[in-house]
């Protein structure tokens, strides 16, 4: 059941007066730092155009320098990043079953897979897949590149 008497919000009518008392209340208190600090007061001759020093992270080289902070065990970071040997191709596997196509445009089977003069792809060896590209195809043999390494390779019909 509705009551009779008429309620009124406060500030429903908006009455400018009780706004202007609410915003000098509340004022004061917003504007007022928390704490003070001389850090907190910045003078007017503050050169605006120092730059803030830049950040450098040098990885460490012995374990007494600090570790990976996110895996605190691993050795990784110690690790030296100096390649001893470098990776050669074997190319004693490599076999040309077949040259096939155009003399303009001759194709090589190396290993079972086809190759035109610019190719690349990976081939199965007996040692594991080796990623060679195929230079040029003659009539009777094919010019490879794996590993930085060049090599002939000949055709021998059987």
């Amino acid at each position: 059941m509705k009551s009779t008497t008429p309620r009124i919000n406060f500030f429903q009518r908006r009455n400018p007066v009780w706004l202007a008392v609410l915003f000098a209340a509340v004022l004061p208190v917003m504007a007022a730092p928390l704490v003070q600090t001389n850090e907190t007061q910045v003078s007017a001759t503050t050169n605006l155009t120092q730059v803030a020093p830049r950040s450098v992270f040098n990885p460490p080289s012995v374990p007494k320098e600090g570790c990976d902070p996110f895996f605190p065990t691993s050795v990784r970071p110690y690790a030296s990043a100096v390649i001893t040997n470098a990776p050669t191709a074997d190319f004693s596997s490599l076999l040309i079953q077949g040259i096939s196509g155009t003399p303009d445009h001759r194709l090589a089977i190396i290993n079972k897979v086809t190759f035109a003069a610019g190719d690349e792809a990976e081939v199965f060896t007996s040692q594991g897949r080796i990623r060679i590209r195929c230079i040029v195809v003659t009539d009777n043999s094919a010019v490879i590149e794996a590993a930085g390494q060049r090599q002939i390779l000949y055709y021998k019909p059987r």
